[in-house]
């Protein structure tokens, strides 16, 4: 057998050759292993470990010493299938990254880089939000706060605020439906009933340093989000935050 298709399997070189010689000539200490494979002993020992991680050796002792048997070739079928699995796995990752990494791409250093985020890592959002801001001198942020989104937003961060006040950074909140407290930090106006009439689809948008994030709800009904860093949009939005939080 050619030992470049054991070597695809994640075998080293010295390893499918000493697999090969263990098929070959049955159990044996590492000095028989050795001398078989024209290898010296320590890398002999190295590349066993290896082929057990790999579960394709075992050993036992006899006569206080330690003799390797190759398990059944059936297992290198088992690897394949592992291999199969790891790649199935690689190119669903790439498959939902690549909305994320065409953005990069066509972006050229110049526009809006866009990163979507999903449900079960809208906690990446709050996370980043503190790390942003806590590198930053201003070390505050701003949000417009929707009624039907707060409980959604923190609940994979519910020690978010605690967190947030610990790192001393501050935030501006601009409250669009009823509800939200002060923790501390924090300021809070809220819109006029008139003002902010009640829509299908709420949006909590937070600007932090360079980076503006909305989160939304789906046709399913599940929150998402989108953070565009940019610092041109950041500004643009701080600009009309800040607008109209004179005019509450």
């Amino acid at each position: 057998m050619d030992i470049s298709t054991l070597k695809q399997l994640g075998l080293t070189e010295k390893g499918a050759h000493v697999y090969m010689k263990l098929l070959q000539k049955g159990p044996s200490s590492v000095r028989q292993l050795s001398g078989a494979a024209g290898i010296n002993r320590g890398s002999t020992y190295d590349v066993l470990k290896q082929l057990q991680q790999l579960e394709l050796v075992d050993y036992y002792k006899k006569d206080s010493k330690q003799h390797f048997v190759a398990a059944s070739p059936r297992r290198l079928m088992d690897l394949h299938q592992t291999k199969q699995a790891q790649f199935q796995q690689i190119a669903s990752t790439l498959e939902a990254s690549l909305p994320e990494l065409e953005a990069l791409h066509h972006n050229g250093g110049a526009g809006p880089v866009a990163r979507y985020v999903g449900a079960k890592e809208l906690h990446t959002i709050l996370e980043d939000v503190l790390a942003t801001c806590a590198a930053h001198d201003e070390q505050s942020y701003r949000i417009y706060s929707v009624e039907g989104l707060r409980k959604q937003l923190y609940t994979q961060f519910p020690t978010f605020s605690d967190v947030r006040i610990a790192k001393g950074i501050s935030v501006k909140a601009i409250a669009i439906g009823k509800g939200g407290k002060l923790r501390g930090l924090d300021e809070r106006k809220w819109l006029a009933a008139d003002a902010a009439p009640k829509v299908d689809v709420p949006t909590y948008i937070i600007m932090y340093p360079g980076k503006t994030a909305y989160i939304s709800l789906d046709d399913h009904n599940e929150p998402m989000g989108v953070v565009i860093d940019n610092a041109g949009v950041y500004a643009t939005q701080r600009y009309i935050f800040d607008a109209l939080w004179k005019t509450l």
